[in-house]
């Protein structure tokens, strides 16, 4: 069968970590959509969250989003949840990413209809951001989070925090934020067990771009927060590269270490979550490998970056381009 025309990405994040039956169901309901494919599913029970990576062609990838709001809405009750991730509600954010003959406009316009659908059907508010978003103020995933799931209610009477769709509160879902975006990674840098979370948060305002009370940070293209991660007794400087091309992991990476050496402080390794564009973890060890080679470079990049630091790291399950490639060729 010939690989499709269009095809785009979702990466649903989900504030259930937890419950292996509610995951069960939302696997099971991605996976029931024709011409969809589950790709990675990433759970952290620290977190309380998980986030589903699943890609086909448009309509069925906003299908099965669809099918996912409506598991988190019947299963999750955000009045009891409780985890280490900033979170507004039960589908905490809600990405899409082109990957294949559709234009942003188009992708744009099929995260409104989703938007409205979710809001009419099942009762949620709905926030548009990124490149959906419908006010410049509310194109900031952090700005729209701020407050979190406790304080989102009295946000949506707020001057211009109304939801795009939907009623103005749910207690029991809370709100949801979905938009068309660029690629992003996510990524985060584990610190020695006895490294305090107060230092994770001073080195993550020291990285991101929007850096600390006013001084800009060190790297325009990624956002960090510290948190910490419970069940392996760590705190992590969690990251998200919005401008991959610009902003080099292993720049980022060995920054990190000298700023915590620098205070005393050690960093481990780090965490991939999900999946990741070959190019940029090829770039991340091309400076560290002598024969120019493709295994080299990757397997200088699992190495620099300590990726096998939580757990082992197979490169070759990990990339996007690899997985789509053999669902497009074998499933859709």
């Amino acid at each position: 069968m010939a690989p499709p025309e269009q095809l785009i990405e979702c990466i649903a994040n989900v504030s259930e970590g937890r419950d292996a039956g509610v995951l069960a169901a939302m696997s099971a309901a991605i996976s029931s959509v024709a011409g969809c494919h589950l790709l990675h599913r990433d759970v952290g029970p620290s977190a309380h969250r998980t986030v589903f990576t699943f890609a086909g062609t448009p309509d069925a990838v906003f299908e099965a989003a669809f099918l996912l709001y409506g598991v988190a809405a019947a299963r999750i009750d955000m009045r009891v949840h409780q985890g280490a991730h900033p979170r507004v509600g039960a589908v905490d954010v809600c990405p899409f990413v082109a990957i294949r003959g559709v234009t942003p406009e188009d992708l744009v316009a099929r995260t409104r209809v989703l938007g409205e659908r979710v809001g009419a059907a099942l009762g949620i508010p709905v926030y548009l951001y990124e490149n959906s978003a419908s006010a410049k103020h509310r194109t900031n995933l952090a700005d729209i989070r701020r407050g979190e799931y406790e304080g989102i209610g009295r946000k949506a009477q707020l001057p211009g925090w109304a939801p795009d769709f939907g009623p103005p509160r749910n207690d029991r879902f809370g709100a949801t934020v979905l938009g068309a975006r660029l690629y992003l990674i996510a990524w985060n840098i584990n610190l020695a067990p006895e490294v305090p979370l107060a230092v994770a948060k001073q080195l993550a305002g020291r990285l991101r771009g929007s850096g600390v009370m006013g001084t800009p940070g060190l790297f325009p293209g990624l956002k960090a927060i510290g948190w910490r991660l419970e069940n392996f007794g760590i705190c992590q400087i969690s990251c998200n590269i919005v401008d991959a091309d610009k902003t080099d992991l292993a720049r980022v990476y060995l920054t990190a270490v000298n700023l915590a050496a620098s205070i005393g402080a050690r960093v481990t390794g780090s965490e991939l979550i999900g999946l990741i564009p070959e190019k940029y973890l090829r770039k991340a060890g091309k400076s560290f490998c002598f024969d120019g080679s493709r295994s080299g470079e990757l397997e200088a990049a699992v190495a620099v970056l300590g990726l096998e630091d939580l757990a082992p790291f197979v490169w070759e399950e990990r990339f996007l381009e690899e997985v789509i490639s053999t669902i497009a060729k074998n499933v859709l």
